[in-house]
């Protein structure tokens, strides 16, 4: 299914911008008006950079190796938190709930420049829509989501035997430029900013055969909007021969801006900054199975948000597909 009909099932399911005012009789008053109208209600958005879960990216391609990878990933939310008061958000249409709607998916390309140094980049495409603040109207927007992109390095590696202390530790220098979906739509798919954003990834294992813990904590440097953010995910993992099982904590942290205004009485005056202070707290599972042939890795994963501030109350749900290619050296 493309995108451009995914969007338009999401219209079904999806909300809007406020419906416009009365005239005013003076030209003046008119064009006084719709500017502050601007000014008044710009829409917010949610942090949506692509980006792997578990401490995917610890793993580094070998020397002169590709790995090619496809993500898709789909949410809903039927509640927000403003600034952390919960409000219900679901909106019943001929009968059917429709809330926040999210479908996106993106590619990744992972290549080995040497044992300690690789590239990654990951570009795709998004689509958002709702009728909870349009008064059951649709408002939706598509386009292609933010890129992330960043060269990594091996710091150290995990002793196969386990017996080290050391973990496997990696720095990635990433960046990220603006995607082309409307920034001003209703809890947009991203904050559309170009950014800066260093990150340490780290996987060990430890303990009974197979299990493990992992850590991605990454700061980034929001250029465009001057709203910076950190995201911190904490988990284990558990291997059973050719499976993977994965369990974590993912923060996300706003550490500036302003909150969102709602007023439950009317929905359509809902009121969001541009640098919305989005902070919230998620759950995320998900397990893999890597074959054992071409290594081909099949993965599933959900992450449900559950408290924060100035946030929807998203449920996410995704699966993927990574196939190694090579090496080839000369």
């Amino acid at each position: 299914m493309t995108l451009e009909s995914n969007n338009n099932t999401l219209g079904r399911k999806r909300a809007g911008s406020a419906e416009a005012g009365q005239g005013i009789p003076s030209a003046m008053m008119v064009t006084l008006a719709a500017a502050l109208g601007t000014v008044a209600m710009p829409a917010v958005a949610s942090e949506n950079v692509p980006q792997r879960p578990f401490a995917y990216l610890a793993n580094t391609p070998s020397t002169g190796q590709f790995i090619a990878g496809l993500v898709y990933e789909e949410s809903e939310a039927y509640h927000i938190l403003a600034p952390r008061t919960q409000y219900d958000v679901n909106r019943k249409v001929g009968g059917e709930n429709y809330g926040i709607d999210a479908t996106q998916g993106f590619v990744t390309v992972q290549y080995g420049l040497s044992e300690r140094w690789s590239l990654d980049l990951s570009a795709g495409a998004t689509t958002v829509g709702s009728r909870s603040f349009s008064n059951g109207a649709v408002d939706s927007t598509t386009g292609l989501m933010d890129v992330s992109f960043g060269v990594r390095y091996v710091i150290c590696t995990e002793d196969s035997s386990g017996a080290d202390w050391k973990p496997t530790l990696v720095f990635r220098a990433g960046a990220v430029l603006p995607g082309t979906y409307d920034k001003d739509s209703n809890f947009a798919p991203g904050m559309r900013s170009a950014a800066i954003s260093p990150e340490f990834i780290a996987r060990k294992h430890f303990g009974w055969t197979g299990l493990g813990a992992y850590t991605d904590l990454l700061y980034r440097w929001n250029k465009t909007i001057g709203n910076d953010q950190y995201i911190a995910s904490v988990g284990i993992f558990q291997e059973i021969k050719s499976w993977e099982l994965d369990l974590g904590y993912r923060h996300v942290q706003s550490l500036a801006g302003d909150d969102i205004q709602y007023d439950p009485a009317n929905p359509a005056a809902i009121a969001y900054p541009r640098n919305v202070r989005e902070i919230n707290d998620a759950i995320e599972a998900g397990f893999s199975y890597t074959t054992s042939k071409h290594h081909l890795r099949l993965g599933f994963h959900t992450r449900t948000i559950v408290d924060g501030s100035n946030t929807d109350r998203k449920f996410w749900i995704g699966a993927s597909v990574d196939l190694p290619l090579g090496p080839w050296t000369k």
